[in-house]
């Protein structure tokens, strides 16, 4: 019901995401609603925000054990294309969802959803601080990295179009060559962004 809360509210947004939809969604059975889950609603998608939060982070981590912090965020936006091109650009990110959606019925979703930022981009200042940056301009990019994908994606699922993702992938690629230090390539070409 979780996974399935976090799909969709990425797809549907939070006011779409009901409990019939949920259960329709994951085949549950009703009773288990209110056995998993007695605040309802609201608790269901509260969870459904922590439990996608640690998915991103989760495959936020893996990239980044490959010690590359270039290629780690080349495959975050990767899997943004992925997610984006599968689903015909109805995939959104269920914590934008949940925070732009927290003043109507879940005040506490905003909270989990700044939550589930910090924590991203921590990580991604993590990285980048490995990477030979400063943390304090680690952590200015790894929020310019999440506002710039998070952005990308309304754009690409407005659009029906990769363009604004691969626009943003190329140009954070460029950034970060630039920034890190012994770093050295060409820069990509506008069509260049599906490389990642």
């Amino acid at each position: 019901m979780i996974s399935s809360a976090a799909v969709l509210l990425g797809e549907q947004g939070a006011g779409a995401t009901s409990i019939d939809r949920v259960l329709a969604h994951s085949g549950a059975p009703r009773g288990s609603v209110y056995h998993h889950f007695p605040d309802g609603r609201a608790q269901l998608i509260d969870e459904a925000v922590v439990f996608a939060g640690d998915v991103m982070a989760t495959r936020i981590a893996a990239a980044a054990r490959a010690g590359d912090p270039v290629a780690a965020i080349d495959a975050f936006f990767a899997l943004w294309r992925d997610r984006l091109a599968g689903s015909g650009f109805r995939a959104g990110c269920p914590i934008v969802a949940a925070a732009v959606a927290a003043d109507e019925e879940g005040p506490r979703w905003a909270d989990s959803a700044a939550t589930v930022f910090v924590r991203w981009q921590e990580t991604l200042c993590d990285l980048l601080v490995a990477g030979g940056l400063p943390q304090p301009r680690g952590r200015r990019l790894a929020a310019f990295i999440i506002g710039a994908v998070e952005g990308a994606v309304v754009m690409c699922r407005a659009e029906r179009s990769l363009a604004p993702l691969d626009a943003a992938a190329v140009e954070i690629h460029d950034l970060l060559v630039h920034a890190l230090p012994g770093r050295s390539e060409p820069a990509a070409e506008a069509g260049d962004a599906s490389r990642s």
